[in-house]
């Protein structure tokens, strides 16, 4: 009781008189009342970053709909796409119409006007405060003063706003006028963005990705299994740091090691080039960086039997005079036998230009100042899971056994499943970045295991690196990775709900929302199961995904009517979009419809603003008495 009156003691310095009170009450019921802000939810984004930056200003298609709503009877199909690509691009696409003579102060009074028209209607969900807030400075009032424009009886109001539009023109302060228009429209078409994860690797610019998320008004992450194995770089993991060189160099996207994150390969291709016989260099850099990969994974291991990934010591079932390696009980071809830099005696012991090679990746993984900044955004906006109005958000999985029974792991002889072992699993990302050491070797369990909720499968990296896959009959089998049962149960609607409950959701419309495994929709995949209780946004929008599912991609949208998914084509380019006015083309299918609108007052935000309200009440009963 003695905290409660001490809170109330602060709220009253807050709210000095009864008058005070009343005001914030008002304010807060009015708030409770509007719309649900929209929610946009995208995954597994794997460095692409032109489209993922012209998704961001498109809004997966929102600005499109808008425009056609208010314009589709007054402007060709042409213009609408040309105001479209102004709002997405609005510097790039000035520079190229005043360079055809386009822009003149009568193109200026039009688009301003149909500019201030597309802002009013998204901000009519929103208060006026927020609405003020989420303006640019420069320009704050006067956007204030033509959004809320009210026709009265004498027209005085609009020959005022007139004449502040011709005072712009006059000044010649159009085109930055237009560009805080442009930005507003962007920030109210999407309230809030929830990114699932996987914002690393395949494609060459996640530290990109990363900057524009820093910018978003309202973000979130989930964290992807390539994302956890670059927080554990950074951390120190050197199994972590070796799988992100090796990456990194697999899919040919070196330049964000070494041009983003300042992580410099010259001393690898030295001792590659040096060690190995490989004519191409490529190849004889990645085999150097395999090598060392299996060392250090294989010392991991040993340094904890409780992963239980015994296993995955290959290193030494390899007999180099035959060719060949043993896993389980079955003998594989291998593709090379040239191995200088193991002894089989002590096959997982780092040679001394190796352990310096890794000393100068560490140096520079824990040294680089952007890879810092982009960490530390990774860790304050980011969990395991997320429980968001309703929805269950995760990456990978929630693990369970082939039964359908939640799994998990044993630690100290306590047993985690569940919600339990997921909220372990954050313990120990967030012990990591403190240091400590068993946290820091976690990093490469939550990338590698079959029983992590952000990876779910376990990693054959040997076997598709080494096994010959001309030689060995069943070479598809034994590369095969392993998935946890989750993937195979998350199809019936009574485990989605088990999952659910698990985590306090009892709602009809409580969905699990994943990314993580491909949606291949060539294949009559979709992204909708079990009776709509899970909903998997990963719709390949990595290039390289492009042809196993036929897409490029998904966003989910949820707004205060309902859900729906927005399927993406590939994007051809910026350059495209800015000179031909080529847009994402996407189509739409709905989720599900609300039986009742929704308003902020059913959301989580609501909830928080009814505990105020319940606050402000009693401070009310202590200013009455």
């Amino acid at each position: 009781m003695k905290e409660y009156d001490k809170y109330l003691k602060l709220l009253k310095e807050k709210y000095p008189t009864k008058q005070s009170v009343y005001r914030e009450l008002i304010n807060l019921n009015a708030i409770m009342n509007l719309p649900k802000g929209t929610e946009h939810f995208m995954s597994d984004l794997h460095g692409e970053y032109d489209a993922f930056y012209h998704i961001i200003n498109n809004c997966s298609g929102v600005i499109k709909e808008k425009v056609a709503m208010l314009y589709g009877d007054e402007l060709t199909v042409f213009e609408q796409q040309e105001l479209c690509t102004l709002i997405y691009y609005p510097r790039e696409k000035l520079s190229i119409l005043m360079e055809e003579n386009k822009v003149t102060d009568e193109w200026y009074r039009n688009v301003l006007g149909q500019l201030i028209q597309i802002a009013k209607l998204l901000s009519s969900k929103y208060t006026r405060s927020k609405v003020r807030k989420a303006m640019p400075v420069d320009f704050a009032y006067v956007i204030d003063e033509l959004i809320h424009a009210q026709k009265d009886e004498d027209d005085n109001r609009s020959v005022y706003h007139r004449q502040i539009m011709e005072t712009i023109l006059s000044l010649h302060n159009g085109d930055e006028f237009l560009i805080a228009l442009t930005d507003l429209i962007k920030r109210l078409a999407v309230d809030h963005l929830h990114i699932l994860g996987d914002i690393y690797d395949r494609g060459s610019h996640a530290d990109k990705i990363l900057d524009l998320l820093m910018e978003h008004h309202s973000v979130d992450i989930q964290w992807g299994n390539h994302d956890i194995l670059w927080m554990g770089a950074f951390c120190g993991n050197p199994v972590c740091m070796a799988l992100v060189v090796r990456n990194n160099i697999k899919y040919k996207t070196m330049s964000i090691l070494e041009n983003g994150y300042g992580i410099s390969l010259r001393f690898l291709l030295q001792f590659a080039v040096k060690t190995y016989s490989d004519k191409n260099v490529d190849d004889a850099v990645y085999k150097a960086i395999s090598v060392i990969l299996f060392k250090l994974e294989g010392q991991l291991i040993k340094r904890h039997p409780e992963y239980r990934m015994e296993r995955r010591l290959l290193l030494d079932k390899m007999d180099l005079d035959k060719g060949i390696v043993r896993i389980g009980d079955k003998e594989y071809f291998l593709n090379t036998t040239e191995f200088p830099t193991i002894d089989m005696n002590n096959p997982y012991e780092l040679t001394m230009e190796e352990m310096f090679l890794m000393g100068r990746f560490r140096a520079d993984f824990i040294n680089s100042t952007v890879l810092e900044r982009h960490i530390n955004f990774l860790y304050d906006k980011g969990n395991i899971y997320k429980i968001h109005n309703g929805n269950l958000l995760f990456h990978g999985c929630v693990p369970l056994d082939e039964q359908g029974v939640f799994d998990g792991i044993v630690v100290d002889g306590k047993s985690y499943t569940g919600r339990e072992y997921l909220d372990y699993c954050e313990s120990m990302v967030r012990q990591a970045r403190t240091g400590d050491s068993d946290a820091v070797d976690f990093m490469w369990f939550l990338w590698s295991n079959i029983l992590s909720p952000v990876t779910g499968r376990c990693i054959k990296t040997f076997e598709r690196t080494f096994l010959d896959k001309e030689k060995n009959a069943d070479y598809n089998d034994a590369i095969k990775e392993d998935k946890n049962p989750y993937y195979i149960h998350y199809e019936n609607e009574r485990v989605c709900k088990m999952i659910l409950r698990e985590f306090n959701l009892y709602n009809e419309n409580a969905h699990i929302i994943n990314g993580h495994t491909p949606v291949r929709t060539k294949e009559g995949q979709h992204p909708v199961r079990a009776n709509g209780r899970l909903i998997v946004i990963d719709g390949g929008f990595c290039e390289g995904y492009h042809d196993a599912t036929g897409i490029a991609g998904y966003t989910l949208i949820y707004n205060s009517h309902g859900m729906k998914i927005k399927e993406h084509h590939p994007f051809m380019s910026i350059n495209m979009a800015i000179n031909s006015n080529r847009d994402i083309e996407s189509e739409s299918q709905v989720v599900y419809v609300e039986k009742q609108r929704v308003f902020v007052k059913d959301t989580d935000n609501g909830k928080q603003i009814a505990e105020e309200i319940n606050d402000l009440m009693n401070l009310l009963k202590v200013y009455n008495t």
